[in-house]
């Protein structure tokens, strides 16, 4: 057991490294963003005064509402712009144990990752945000006035955006799956009708049950999940096409 121990004392040491960089990464950058806050909640109302013009305001109802509710946006973007060093950090944990070729691979998957994370983010607050809000101020008329409140129109926009972000990783990971030799080429085809009801669901937990917002990130994804069975097959006759190679030799 003590030998145990101290075999895994080394990997235990870089995995603190890499947590404590990580966590002060999300702390500088939330700090960050905190001394721009109020730039950053502009252009999050942006979109709510676009869809309804004749909003002047937003209110709250707590004293400590503004408060939390900008620590919260701060939080949220800190973790949001520090996201390449957190994938970074979690590669240089695991890339001592990979070979030459595991490390290259590596560095795309940080790159990929970052780039389809900050692609769901952007999708999310310049293209769904706007429809979704325009389709909810609908409902303003003479007799219903709307009064949206700081604290939850901030945290409505901030779980758009990560839950965009994250769901856009969806090609990254079936890619991966393959590449790995998780599963074959031909698993993500075979049980796409299985993956299109968990999409359907995943989406409208991470939309909060918001139907429209649903439906604008379901379909994204279907063609994410197609992007995924197009790498995962192109991938796989890579492979099947080396091993013919070597049993041919």
């Amino acid at each position: 057991m003590i030998a145990a121990f101290e075999h895994f004392a080394p990997h235990h040491k870089e995995l603190r490294k890499r947590l404590v960089r990580s966590i002060l990464a999300i702390i500088l950058a939330t700090v960050v963003a905190y001394l721009f806050v109020d730039q950053i909640v502009a252009v999050c109302m942006q979109p709510l005064y676009t869809a309804y013009p004749a909003l002047q305001k937003l209110v709250y109802t707590k004293l400590t509402e503004a408060f939390i509710a900008y620590i919260k946006l701060s939080l949220l973007v800190g973790i949001i712009a520090s996201f390449p060093v957190l994938v970074y950090q979690v590669w240089m944990f695991v890339a001592p144990g990979l070979l030459d070729h595991e490390r290259r691979l590596a560095r795309q998957v940080v790159f990929w990752s970052t780039f389809l994370f900050a692609g769901g983010a952007c999708f999310s607050f310049f293209i769904a945000l706007p429809r979704i809000l325009t389709f909810f101020m609908s409902y303003a008329g003479p007799n219903l006035e709307p009064l949206p409140k700081l604290g939850l129109y901030l945290t409505f926009v901030a779980r758009m955006v990560l839950a965009f972000g994250i769901a856009f990783e969806i090609p990254f990971l079936m890619f991966m799956a393959s590449r790995s030799g998780l599963v074959s080429s031909n698993y993500f085809r075979t049980k796409r009708m299985y993956f299109y009801i968990a999409i359907v669901v995943l989406a409208f937990l991470l939309t909060t049950g918001e139907l429209m917002a649903t439906a604008l990130l379901s379909f994204p994804l279907f063609g994410l999940y197609e992007t995924g069975i197009l790498l995962s097959r192109i991938f796989g006759k890579k492979k099947r096409s080396k091993n013919v190679d070597e049993g041919e030799s």
